[in-house]
């Protein structure tokens, strides 16, 4: 079953005008997106974008009742290019926009994407399946030192340079092909009791880089400022360090602008009990800010 995170701190802070325009840049599964759609009035409306093309399917399927009250429109297309978009829908401003920069459940539990080294899957992890360039493709041809840059940057993995070794003496073999084959190449187990299994952080690591997450989350969030009306909200749930650090300097620089005032004085975190519902969700990070003058 699929559980959002922080979804009712996420929508208290988004929907201000309940007969507003609001946008979902991620909707995943859709359990934000009928959070959102719950509190609208009957003359609001939803945006809801996705990367995905699998997952955006399942929201449009876990969202039927809000499409066919035509209070839903979606979009496939990364949220990059979220201003350019909402513009061809024909809205050049909205209330509030969210930004939930996880994986989903659906991408996680996903046999075939390759996103978990539970499962034996091809070495994907592309969030839009149109894309030419895999995990596997980074592993076979990048250099030693660019996979333990990446390992490093990303992952903030201590023994990047050990592992990007092991990656290269095992492809010297062999292609690296699937998840599997990633973790028998870095010479890890499949299984075993670990806090945090040792391979957690190179497969995040390569899932950033395949993505070019970090670089995309720093071209949308100006973007979603711009949309915003005055009085609109940006709330932002994030789940790794370099994702939170660069939302937390874009809204302090936002701040000295005076472009948005900080509604989030200190970032909000799952509770104890939300975390027992949804492990996934211990590492999330939520904060929000409310536009208060142009920023151009």
């Amino acid at each position: 079953m699929h559980i959002p995170v922080l979804a009712k701190e996420a929508v208290n802070l988004l929907v201000s005008d309940p007969k507003g325009v609001y946008v979902d840049a991620t909707v995943g599964a859709g359990g934000h997106a009928k959070a959102i759609l719950s509190r609208l009035a009957p003359e609001g409306k939803l945006i809801a974008f996705d990367w995905d093309q699998e997952a955006l399917a399942y929201a449009k399927n876990n969202l039927a009742f809000y499409v066919a009250s035509e209070k839903v429109v979606f979009c496939h297309a990364n949220f990059v290019s979220l201003e350019s978009n909402l513009l061809k829908l024909g809205f050049r401003r909205v209330h509030g926009v969210l930004l939930d920069l996880g994986l989903s459940s659906l991408q996680i539990d996903s046999l075939d994407r390759g996103f978990s080294f539970r499962f034996d899957a091809p070495l994907d992890m592309r969030f839009d399946q149109s894309q030419r360039l895999t995990a596997a493709d980074f592993v076979n041809s990048e250099s030693r030192e660019k996979l333990a840059w990446i390992f490093r940057e990303y992952g903030e993995e201590k023994r990047a340079e050990f592992f990007a070794r092991k990656i290269l003496e095992a492809r010297k073999k062999h292609k690296i092909r699937t998840t599997f084959e990633l973790l028998g190449a870095l010479g890890l187990p499949q299984t075993g009791r670990f806090r945090l299994h040792p391979a957690t952080k190179v497969f995040m690591a390569l899932r950033i880089a395949v993505n070019n997450e970090l670089a995309n989350i720093e071209q949308v969030l100006p973007q979603a400022v711009r949309l915003l009306e005055r009085g609109g909200r940006l709330v932002v749930i994030s789940f790794h360090s370099l994702e939170d650090r660069i939302v937390k300097n874009f809204f302090k620089e936002e701040k000295k602008r005076g472009t948005v005032r900080i509604l989030t004085k200190k970032v909000m975190k799952p509770s104890f009990r939300d975390i027992q519902s949804n492990p996934r969700a211990r590492s999330a990070k939520l904060r929000a800010v409310e536009k208060i003058a142009s920023s151009g």
